[in-house]
């Protein structure tokens, strides 16, 4: 019983030690997925992607209709045409949806590639400001990407300024 006691205590004032540094902390907080959608540098880097990407993307595109065009054809006319001619047309059919999907699979791969770089280039910005904040306002802690935070704490927009400065 004494020694149950004894870490008891020992748990309580624990508690007390805690809660009693942990008020003099000065904690913020910063919405990673706001600096993505509201910072100049992430606003940049969105518009630089559709440029490079927008020509692959219109190719895509009339390559669709394309391939559509055709399978409508085929479904239309495929009971009147001969039987080597439709034979023909699938295959045609076929080997443009192919080309399709890889020319569209790689689009994709590199389109996502290169959002991670830019978004990476982003990050590293928005780090370097928050470590800035941080320095400059005596922050013990600074938290990114939490289920829930008070929006006292939030330093998103502290952040996003200073992205806005260094442009």
């Amino acid at each position: 019983m004494k020694i149950k006691s004894i870490v008891l205590a020992s748990l309580l004032s624990a508690l007390f030690v805690t809660s009693a540094v942990a008020s003099e902390l000065k904690v913020g907080y910063v919405n990673t997925q706001r600096i993505f959608r509201d910072a100049p540098a992430a606003q940049k880097a969105a518009k630089k992607l559709e440029g490079e990407f927008a020509k692959r993307d219109q190719d895509l595109q009339r390559m669709a209709k394309q391939m559509q065009g055709l399978q409508e054809n085929l479904e239309k006319n495929s009971v009147t045409m001969a039987e080597s001619e439709r034979r023909t047309k699938e295959k045609e059919f076929g080997e443009v949806s192919r080309e399709f999907q890889r020319r569209q699979r790689e689009f994709r791969e590199d389109l996502n590639l290169r959002q991670n770089e830019e978004n990476a280039a982003v990050i590293e910005k928005a780090n370097k400001a928050i470590k800035q904040i941080a320095e400059a306002e005596k922050y013990d802690l600074i938290l990114q990407d939490v289920v829930w935070v008070s929006p006292r704490l939030d330093i998103t927009e502290r952040v996003i300024k200073a992205l806005s400065e260094s442009k």
